[in-house]
């Protein structure tokens, strides 16, 4: 009965700072912050760092590594312990302060399911100077538009929606239709890709694999 008055839950506990080492841990960092002669209290520290190297023997050398254990040495001490470290000593106040908000590039394109790709390549073709190579450059890029409205839209596209959507999104400096041009065959789009789905991929292995089985005897 009195072992049972005597149990201590977690929840009665000091709150673990880092708890992934456990309440050994903050107990020996705790008692290295009540030491109160500093050479034994940098012993005590130094001898908990080797400790906490001991759990990741493989990265115990890296120089990186050693500085991430003070670090997280004076996290669990809750900056209460004074010792000397080998490295810079990170203060409260810069491990509370918010990092500065990433600036995320805003772009809203006409049609999305072209990608922002599509819209760079254009912007380089209008750049070049009209020619052949320029011609083939613009041809590329409205087969490839196709190609990305196929597989996010419809099972077929007619040529003249993809000339306005490039002539949209150039605003009006490539006009392909002006030019009587053809682009490759939905069909053809189409094919490729049925023939890289997974499901025929894994039929011809089970062909193979049929084909291999064959002459065997079977017991």
């Amino acid at each position: 009965m009195q072992l049972v008055e005597n149990l201590e839950y977690n929840t009665e506990r000091p709150h673990l700072i880092i708890p992934e080492y456990g309440r050994h841990f903050q107990k020996m960092v705790d008692h290295a912050v009540s030491i109160a002669d500093p050479v034994e209290r940098n012993n005590v520290a130094n001898s908990i760092i080797s400790v906490m190297g001991n759990l990741q023997p493989h990265l115990r050398d890296v120089p990186d590594f050693q500085h991430k254990l003070w670090d997280q040495l004076f996290i669990m001490s809750d900056f209460k312990l004074d010792v000397e470290s080998p490295f810079p000593i990170t203060t409260k106040e810069q491990l509370q302060e918010r990092p500065d908000a990433l600036e995320y590039p805003q772009n809203f394109p006409k049609y999305r399911f072209y990608g922002n790709n599509i819209k760079r390549m254009i912007d380089v073709a209008v750049e070049w100077e009209k020619g052949d190579k320029r011609s083939g450059l613009e041809y590329a890029i409205a087969n490839h538009m196709k190609k990305c409205y196929l597989n996010w839209n419809k099972d077929v596209v007619d040529d003249s929606a993809i000339f306005k959507h490039l002539f949209d999104l150039s605003d009006g400096a490539i006009d392909l239709a002006a030019e009587d041009e053809s682009l490759t065959d939905s069909g053809q789009f189409l094919k490729n890709r049925i023939a890289k789905t997974p499901r025929t991929i894994n039929n011809n292995n089970k062909n193979n694999q049929r084909n291999n089985n064959r002459g065997k005897k079977r017991y």
